[in-house]
């Protein structure tokens, strides 16, 4: 008899790459899986259902067999948490889809930092609850995501990469709560330099460029 080796599982998807016709390779995070990659077959019926889950950002269930060698795979994929926060808003969609690709391009395939996943989907929840002004979310996203990987920036951590007057503003993103930080008004010029200052830090850090493209998306929407 062939034991099942499937488990449920509960992910982030990142990023997903069309594999032949009907199948997908999915780039997520998951508490017990890490950063990793899962081949889902679709089968023809379900192709359009399949379609309308695979946006950036989404929580997502399906069974996942480890299987011997290769990727691996994925089914019975359904929605963990609805999100109509994010796809209901074009500037939370298009914040959606900068976090996904500096996930994707900032962790490794295979990394497990403990506690990552938790703390990603706190803030996506976060992201789609909230009211109001939101504009700087990915500023501090970034920020934050610095302290998750273990490189916790402080000003003078940063200062090199800033440009001089946009000096103050950054002081005080480090220094105030996430919630403030948030309300605290900035140009988009202003906003769009910080986040590529940031980013800039993280690369220093990883030792490679993350090329978001992403960012000109966000440099339109929050100008």
């Amino acid at each position: 008899m062939k034991e099942d080796c499937s488990t449920n599982t509960r992910f982030i998807l990142l990023h997903a790459t069309k594999y032949g016709e009907r199948s997908l390779v999915l780039h997520t995070l998951s508490k017990e899986y890490g950063r990793c990659a899962f081949f889902l077959k679709s089968a023809t019926g379900n192709k359009s259902r399949t379609t309308s889950l695979i946006s950036p950002l989404n929580i997502l269930e399906a069974s996942v067999n480890q299987g011997k060698g290769g990727l691996p795979a994925a089914s019975g994929l359904t929605t963990s948490v609805p999100l109509p926060g994010l796809r209901d808003s074009l500037y939370k969609s298009s914040i959606s889809m900068y976090i996904a690709e500096l996930l994707f391009r900032a962790i490794k395939e295979g990394a497990n930092e403990p506690g990552l996943f938790d703390w990603c989907e706190q803030k996506i929840l976060l992201l789609n609850a909230l009211r109001g002004d939101f504009s700087n979310f990915h500023l501090m996203f970034t920020l934050e995501l610095s302290a998750t990987l273990g490189f916790r920036p402080e000003f003078r951590d940063l200062e090199a990469f800033i440009a001089p007057e946009n000096h103050k503003v950054a002081r005080e993103l480090l220094q105030i709560p996430f919630g403030q930080a948030l309300l605290l008004p900035m140009s988009g010029s202003v906003r769009s330099s910080l986040v590529e200052s940031f980013i800039s830090y993280i690369e220093i850090h990883l030792e490679y460029p993350l090329n978001l493209r992403s960012i000109a998306v966000l440099k339109e929407l929050f100008q």
